[in-house]
């Protein structure tokens, strides 16, 4: 079977005017995981990755980290879910919750999973972007997107958000599950997969290795 290697992008920049960029960290990590790929002798026949800003650094840094050159694909199906819009759709309605996602990193990713909860079941009332259904709805199209590419192996580029509900999919698993393997995914972690255009079978989830070292340890974030 082919296979791909479902990559979360490396850290972004938390609590800055634009999450949606790199940081310094992030781009090393991002690196290492290319220079993982490059001592085992992994190269790629095809890169797809998601469509936001911190997909490509993650993308460019890989390969340079493996000292090669790709051309990408941008999909916006992979893109993250507009976890902003969902907290701001809470309004007067969840005072804890709107309190908790406004707070520091361990009391925005507590309210957020709570969020997702809500999301989920269609219990937020605000405008929202997508629905979860569509949200599920596109994750699987870059899904069959990626079976049907007729490459043998593939490396892709998304978000943790992303990544739970592919996983949730392949693994025929739960709603719960979704929500809690998104919040689980670390940055630039990979998910390992075989596949063909009927199937896709998971080898390994949220994979570290290229920072499993004691001088990297303080390398391994979730933002």
């Amino acid at each position: 079977m082919a296979e791909f290697y479902l990559v979360r992008h490396g850290q972004a920049s938390f609590g800055a005017a634009d999450y949606d960029q790199l940081s310094t960290l992030g781009e090393q990590q991002s690196v290492w995981l290319g220079q993982y790929f490059a001592e085992r002798d992994i190269q790629f026949d095809r890169v797809i990755m998601g469509a936001q800003k911190r997909h490509r650094q993650t993308a460019e840094a890989i390969c340079s980290g493996m000292g090669s050159t790709l051309e990408f694909t941008a999909h916006p199906e992979l893109n993250e879910y507009d976890f902003s819009a969902l907290c701001n759709s809470l309004g007067d309605d969840h005072p804890e919750l709107t309190r908790l996602v406004s707070g520091n990193k361990v009391d925005f990713y507590k309210g957020l999973k709570q969020v997702m909860r809500l999301w989920s079941s269609n219990e937020l009332k605000g405008s929202l972007p997508e629905s979860w259904a569509d949200f599920s709805q596109r994750v699987s199209n870059a899904k069959q997107l990626i079976q049907q590419s007729g490459a043998q192996r593939v490396l892709v580029v998304s978000s943790g958000g992303a990544i739970g509900m592919m996983t949730r999919q392949v693994l025929d698993a739960s709603v719960t599950t979704a929500i809690e393997l998104s919040l689980q995914v670390k940055n630039s972690s990979f998910s390992h997969c075989y596949f063909n255009e009927k199937s896709v079978r998971l080898a390994s989830f949220n994979n570290i290795a290229h920072l499993d070292q004691p001088d990297r340890f303080d390398a391994i974030t979730y933002t």
